[in-house]
């Protein structure tokens, strides 16, 4: 017998951050009658996921937490400066027992569609467990790196060994030990896990497609004494990373690189290396993102570092990056990657140098022409950034139009919330938004927050619908499109720049915004107190 189709105020798809946090925010402050479904089997989204060897945030821990829960603020204690995977989930897990959100949330049930009803202004969702839901609003909380990208390696399915992703990773772990060991990436993934599967491994093969420049990372203890004074200092650090640039404690030196003497710049370069963490990115000369020049000098440096620690210096050369600018590509934090490579048991295979991969063969993986046999591989492939999830939802907007024919030659969104066509549906830190280039549950908790508020408005003045006008969302467009023009960012062969996925529309995926997460807050709060400017509602 079909059962009645259940109704809710609003669907919010995926149970990370996000889906939390709006879960929590619509069903306590507006007291909405909300459904979260998450594939995974708890909460934690790229937590859940992601438990490859090494797997930690890159953010400070101290700002990578919700900030909504001052109590929380001053009792949860982290055990490192960048807390692994393990102790992160750990903390969600709290998160959400603590905050009664698991009542509301249907897990290992994926979303597997959904289309907006003109006739009565409400979606209609489809699950892969077979259930049909209706809504007034879906909020998409999917995650900006969640669709996974396994390129189309010729004959993977003949590998005789085991292979894995990095983002689907066994939870009961991989034993590495005495086996010959294949990773095929070297992305900010590949840099935290090789250092690691070294260890165990009898032979590490390490397969390159693009050198990376890595900065330390420099985890460990933090002082107690330093935690001590950021817990009394927690108010003005919540407002200092809301109005920052990158939603961090980081800011750029406000001069050029250019204008110093070699002494000081050296000073500064050495500073900011010894600091670790984001620092020799996000609090570099402030033109280290528009001018070659200025790049090449902070790049520099870093090539000098990459020299002084591979011990051979053909591997050294082989590591240092060519062919594009410092900084426009997502920077990963390493302990110890350069220095795994003067191990005996590990060894680079080039794509410039050595050749690219042809396929996977029985026993290993054929690059250039050589096989290079190995037990295990492991894939540090990436994901389809920003787009790929939000598309593998198949939702379909006014006309059944869907987001993969909306999206032909890249994201076309409305302050990375909104579509045009696509009504009562937000995404939260969306392409075209700061998400990826910020800390993300600062860009989280301000999507979320405006979305409440939004939604709460509405509801207060009888609306039922609100929809990205096309002439607002095409001026966002160009808009984010002309403040990337002016970097160097666009010529770099990044995911920033969708260039990672084989046929994948090139555009810059994020909002690289004049004054970053704070500049865009403050639009996003002009727009509201504009009753929605930009936005039909009716």
């Amino acid at each position: 017998m079909a059962t009645a189709t259940q109704h809710f105020d609003a669907v919010v798809i995926g149970a990370g951050f996000s889906g939390m946090y709006m879960l929590k925010s619509l069903r306590d402050r507006l007291g909405l009658k909300v459904r979260v479904y998450e594939a995974g089997g708890t909460v934690g989204g790229t937590w859940y996921w992601n438990r490859y060897p090494g797997a930690r945030c890159d953010s400070d821990s101290y700002i990578y937490c919700f900030t909504f829960d001052k109590q929380l603020l001053q009792e949860w204690e982290w055990s490192e400066r960048y807390p692994e995977q393990p102790e992160i989930l750990r903390y969600l897990e709290h998160v959400a027992k603590r905050h009664d959100l698991k009542r509301d949330i249907q897990f290992n049930t994926r979303v597997t569609g959904g289309e907006f009803d003109e006739a009565n202004n409400l979606w209609t969702v489809h699950t892969a467990t077979g259930e049909t839901v209706t809504a007034r609003y879906v909020i998409a909380a999917v995650g900006c790196l969640s669709d996974t990208n396994l390129p189309p390696f010729k004959g993977i399915e003949n590998f005789k060994g085991k292979w894995y992703h990095t983002s689907r990773f066994p939870h009961e772990g991989v034993d590495f030990t005495g086996k010959r060991v294949a990773v095929v990436g070297t992305g900010a993934t590949a840099v935290q896990a090789i250092p690691e599967i070294a260890q165990q491994a009898k032979q590490l093969t390490v397969f390159q497609r693009t050198a990376n420049y890595c900065v330390p990372a420099r985890n460990g203890k933090v002082d107690p004494e330093r935690v001590k004074a950021r817990k009394a200092d927690y108010d003005a650090i919540v407002q200092r990373i809301r109005e920052s640039f990158f939603g961090q404690e980081h800011y750029f030196i406000p001069k050029s690189v250019l204008e110093t003497t070699p002494e000081e710049r050296e000073r500064e370069f050495d500073r900011m290396w010894d600091e670790g963490g984001f620092a020799y990115w996000l609090s570099n000369y402030q033109d280290m993102f528009f001018d070659q020049k200025a790049n090449d000098l902070c790049a520099d440096y870093l090539k000098r570092k990459i020299r002084d620690t591979v011990k051979d210096p053909a591997v050294a050369e082989r590591l240092i990056p060519k062919g594009y600018a410092y900084g426009t590509k997502r920077q990963p934090l390493d302990t110890n990657y350069f220095e795994t490579f003067n191990k005996s048991n590990v060894r680079l295979v080039d794509a410039a140098t050595d050749g690219a991969i042809e396929e996977i063969t029985e026993h290993g993986i054929r690059a250039g022409g050589k096989e290079y046999e190995a037990d295990i591989i492991v894939f540090a492939t990436g994901f389809d950034a920003m787009t790929g999830a939000l598309k593998a939802l198949h939702l379909k907007g006014r006309g059944g139009r869907t987001l993969d024919q909306e999206w032909v030659d890249g994201p076309h969104t409305y302050l990375g919330i909104a579509v045009a066509g696509f009504p009562n549906l937000f995404a939260i830190t969306g392409p075209q938004s700061p998400s990826v280039l910020s800390n993300m549950p600062v860009s989280i908790e301000q999507h979320v927050e405006w979305i409440t508020d939004c939604i709460e408005a509405m509801r207060k003045a009888g609306q039922t619908t609100i929809e990205a006008k096309p002439d607002a969302q095409q001026e966002w467009v160009e808009h984010v499109n002309e403040v990337v023009s002016g970097t160097l960012m666009t010529a770099t062969n990044s995911w920033y720049m969708s260039a990672n996925i084989q046929g994948k529309p090139r555009a810059f995926l994020p909002y690289l915004g004049p004054e970053g997460v704070g500049g865009y807050r403050k639009k996003c709060d002009e727009v509201a107190a504009k009753g929605y400017e930009g936005f039909a509602l009716a």
